[in-house]
């Protein structure tokens, strides 16, 4: 929630938001699209992750 403060979100617009998906999206599709964005996020951190690792081992190796 925190992370949405710093994004200047008050409670309204995060309200207004979910409204508008709801509207657009209807409430059998918004399931699948959570699951996707899941998905999409644990790919992204996997990839982070990995950058990270390589990273790591190219360090040690150089020293």
């Amino acid at each position: 929630m925190t992370t949405l403060l710093l994004l200047g979100l008050g409670m309204q617009e995060i309200i207004l938001i979910a409204i508008i998906v709801l509207l657009l999206f209807g409430g059998r599709k918004i399931p699948e699209l959570m699951k996707g964005l899941g998905k999409g996020v644990k790919s992204f951190k996997d990839g982070v992750n990995g950058l990270d690792d390589e990273t790591d081992n190219k360090n040690k190796k150089e020293q």
